[in-house]
């Protein structure tokens, strides 16, 4: 145990003081150019009987000013209150709220005196009424600014002086009792301390007693240690020797420390960085186990302005699970890729590229996950894409796409997909004015896609089984369309559309009377055999549609009451297609085989399997019908019935479509077809969608050509239904209170759906971005405080569907649902405590729950995670300093979810 402190208490040190590299680093140049020359007073300065400026301030807001010259540089100097010069003793006081300016120095302090014989600068505060020191000195040079009780400088010597000094450096606070400048531009530094805390009194601090900066050098310190809430620590070291050098500082990556009981004891993180240049950097991080796991990632960010931005990460881990040769050990290998690229939109108007790569190994996300989202999500998608436009006409496009399901270990890619396609354009329009000819509005698109697919599994991706597996395949779609209106009240559309798909190898099959195939105990001779023929093969389908379409609409007004009007649209189609058969010995697309053992032809395509599919075999002619109702009414307000009104939709296209196909010899009606869905209370969604027949079916639930309503007098039979509810709400302590008080007012507030915006709930208005916003003061009744800011998010999820089944004249019903929760409580502006949890009804179990509290402790911050069940079952327990200059500097308990046995 003593072993394991002293351990540690190395690593905190090392930390401490690595990270706070360049910190020290008051500016360099505050002193002004060293040059040994004489003083010019000011004019009138040596004439002792000339007044040079009056000591009774000027009316207000009129500053007093004057100049003069030091080593042949200008000093402006004013101030609010008095300028005093006493000539005889060759000095200037400034008094109040005073400036001066010299070369690229700027110097503001309520008391200035600069004394000429000596070419020498003094600033200090002055007591207030109540003898409280205020407007201390703050120097600033160039972009470098600092504080201090008092300062003095000499311009000939180049030397300076400083007492209490402190200054801002990157993300931290440099304190000095004493800082001395020396003309080479060295800094002496005299009990002083380093903190990222911005409290004058911070509540802690690396603690040293001497310290010499060289700018865009190197720092180095005596002994040094730390200090928290003004109480010495035993932490510390005998000297420092850091780095200080403007812009990126390349360095070590401080490693994490711990164990784990299966994994045994570990660094992680633990590596370099290298600043490369201003435009990209590398860091490369490694995690070792005693145990035998290894991980080693490599991550660069990179960013030009104006032109393109992004990241790369990779990494590869060695998994090992328990001791070698006992149960439960387990050795695996994972690896995860992720890549983000950026284009900025100045870089070029009409080209771009992007990428979004997120691919690995299929336990990448169990056990190495980024983040939960990445635990939970059982997928990885990728996407590279190329677009170009040109003359805001014609598109190019290329993609490289991935999608992986980590549960089926199967992967898909498209490697690549290319897309061009041609906006719609009017090929006959005479470019004439006045009344243009029908013709004219024929309007033609053309785009074309290719594709190289592949579906596979993980297993098998990189070896030689994957490039025989690829397809790919051309389609173009060229789509000729005419649109008029008829009567002044029909809309008339009509299209044709041409298909094409090029294929570079199609399938045969021929029955193999050689072919044995065992089926139990039987040995059953002769079979289909396929075979691909490589060729390249064109394949053309084309087909004719017609619609003719309306609105017909009824409204009916209320002068009186809570609801204002209600309407009811309603939208009639009608519309006709014609595709020939393309299974006709005539096109080529179809073949035949005869099956012995069913003794008879049987049909397919050439294109099965393809890429893009091909025409379907059989001639229609089909009539469509459909027709789509909305209803929605509109409410006036009860409190100003005379003020906007709101609208409410009732029903959100509830449509009821069929068709007829002349071409067929039976069976020509189609199925009918309803389907409808509504939102009530602003966050109830619901959708409804079912299937009628209007054939009598057979034994094996086939339609045959008798109606139901000749035999079973009824119109239709229905096949399915399907219901989807989904519910997303947010309730939030901005719940906006109705005319009663307290919790009754709160609860009828939550009851109306509205937040303090008035808002309805679910849009984010009810959510609070942080403690620190104001929150609505809310009465305490009945000793509950609901000002308390808090808010809570629900979505629940209800699938229902029925299949009719024939065979036992009864429905076949089931049901998914899903409930999740998440939500914040802010306790105190300081105090967060926030959860995320579900129900899975089907297992009749909780889903992902975490826990997480937070604790504001100003420059510190506390964290602490619970992951209560499931196989991530974990706490992390963490106080670190919220600067990243410092983020070493923590303390973390936290146990490991690989520490539990495999679920």
């Amino acid at each position: 145990m003593r072993a394991n402190f002293i351990f540690k208490f190395f690593i905190l040190l090392s930390v401490l003081f690595l990270h706070a590299a360049g910190v020290f680093a008051i500016p360099a140049d505050l002193h002004s150019s060293g040059r040994q020359q004489e003083v010019a007073f000011p004019v009138g300065l040596n004439d002792t009987t000339e007044v040079i400026s009056d000591t009774i301030p000027g009316p207000d807001n009129e500053r007093m000013t004057g100049s003069a010259v030091i080593l042949d540089a200008r000093v402006d100097y004013s101030a609010e209150d008095t300028i005093f010069h006493d000539l005889r003793n060759r000095k200037v006081y400034i008094y109040g709220n005073g400036e001066l300016t010299y070369e690229n120095t700027h110097l503001v302090a309520d008391y200035i005196e600069i004394d000429f014989n000596n070419n020498e600068l003094f600033a200090t505060g002055l007591p207030d009424s109540l003898g409280v020191m205020q407007g201390f000195p703050v120097f600033t040079e160039d972009m470098q600014s600092f504080q201090s009780e008092e300062l003095r400088y000499n311009f000939e010597t180049s030397r300076g002086r400083t007492i209490g000094v402190i200054t801002e450096e990157a993300e931290g606070f440099v304190h000095g009792d004493v800082v001395k400048i020396q003309p080479t531009r060295e800094v002496h530094v005299a009990d002083g301390k380093y903190t990222t805390c911005d409290d004058p009194d911070p509540h802690f601090h690396i603690e040293f007693r001497r310290a010499k900066i060289i700018p865009n050098d190197k720092i180095v310190s005596s002994l040094a240690y730390l200090v928290i809430q003004g109480v010495p620590t035993p932490l510390f070291v005998p000297f420092g020797f850091f780095p200080n050098k403007r812009g990126q500082a390349s360095g070590i990556l401080i490693p994490s420390y711990g164990e784990s009981r299966e994994r045994g004891f570990y660094l992680e993180n633990g590596g370099f960085y290298w600043g490369i240049n201003d435009y990209l950097d590398l860091s490369i991080r490694g995690d070792i186990y005693s145990r035998g796991s290894w991980a080693l990632r490599a991550g660069s960010n990179y960013n030009v302005r104006y032109r393109y931005s992004g990241s790369v990460n990779l990494s590869y881990a060695i998994n090992v699970l328990g001791e070698e040769n006992l149960p439960g050990y387990e050795r695996s290998r994972d690896f995860r890729v992720t890549w983000s690229h950026n284009q900025a939109r100045e870089a070029h108007p009409s080209r771009t590229f992007r990428a979004s790569v997120n691919a690995g190994s299929r336990e990448a996300s169990r056990f190495n996950p980024v983040s939960d989202q990445d635990y939970l999500s059982n997928t990885f998608s990728s996407n590279i894409s190329y677009s170009r436009n040109w003359d805001g006409r014609y598109n190019f496009s290329a993609n490289m796409r991935h999608s992986q399901n980590t549960n089926t270990g199967r992967v898909d890619l498209s490697l690549p997909e290319l897309t061009f396609s041609v906006s719609r354009f009017n090929p006959f329009d005479r470019g004439r004015g006045g009344r243009q000819r029908w013709y004219e509005d024929i309007n033609v698109n053309y785009s074309m896609r290719a594709r190289n697919e592949l579906n596979i599994a993980d297993s098998l991706l990189f070896t030689s089984v994957a490039l025989e597996n690829f397809r790919h395949g051309v389609r173009h779609d060229i789509p000729v369309s005419f649109s008029t209106r008829v009567l002044n009240h029909f809309n008339f559309n009509t299209s044709i559309n041409y298909n094409e798909r090029w294929y570079f190898s199609t399938i045969r099959k021929e029955w193999d009377d050689e072919a044995v195939q065992i089926a139990g105990n039987d040995t059953i001779y002769g079979d289909v055999r396929e075979r691909e023929v490589s060729g390249f093969e064109a394949i053309r389908d084309f087909s004719l549609s017609a619609g003719l379409s309306t609105r017909l609409y009824g409204i009916m007004q209320f002068d009186s009451g809570r609801i204002s009007a209600v309407r009811h649209v309603l939208s009639p189609n009608i519309g006709f297609s014609l595709r020939p058969d393309f299974a006709d010995p005539f096109w080529g697309y179809y073949r035949e085989y005869y099956d012995e053992h069913r003794e008879e032809n049987v049909q397919y395509a050439i294109f099965e399997g393809s890429l893009f599919g091909g025409p379907p075999a059989g001639r229609s002619g089909n009539i469509s019908f459909s027709l789509t109702n909305n209803l929605e009414m509109k409410l006036r307000d009860r409190d100003d019935p005379d003020g906007e009104e709101r609208k409410m939709v009732l029903i959100d296209n509830f449509s009821i479509s069929g068709g007829y196909d002349l071409a067929r010899d039976s069976l020509n009606f189609s199925d009918i077809r309803l389907s409808g869905r509504t939102r009530l209370l602003g966050n109830f969604d619901i959708t409804y969608s079912s299937t009628w027949t209007p054939y009598m079916l057979d034994d094996n639930g086939r339609r045959i050509n008798r109606f139901l309503i000749s035999e079973q007098n009824k119109l239709l039979q229905l096949n399915n239904t399907s219901w989807s509810l989904n519910l997303n709400y947010t309730f939030s302590s901005d719940a906006e209170p109705s005319e009663g008080t307290g919790s009754e007012g709160m609860r009828e507030g939550l009851a109306h759906g509205r937040n303090g915006n008035g808002m309805q709930p679910g849009n984010g208005e009810g959510l609070r971005e942080g403690p620190e916003e104001e929150m609505m003061e809310v009465p305490v009744v009945n000793g509950v405080d609901y000002s308390v800011p808090w808010n809570l998010t629900m979505s629940y999820s209800f699938n229902y569907n029925s299949r009719y089944m024939h065979a036992q004249d009864r429905m076949d019903r089931n049901y998914v649902q899903n409930l999740s929760l998440r939500g914040d409580v802010y306790l105190t502006p300081n105090w967060r405590i926030g959860f995320r949890t579900g129900y899975d009804f089907e297992n009749h179990d909780l889903t992902y729950t975490s826990i997480d509290v937070y604790r504001d402790l100003h420059c510190w911050e506390m964290t602490f995670n619970w992951i209560p069940m499931g196989f991530r079952q974990s706490y992390n327990f963490t106080i670190r300093v919220k600067a990243s200059m410092l983020q070493d500097l923590k303390l973390t308990r936290r146990t490991h979810h690989m520490d539990r046995s495999f679920q």
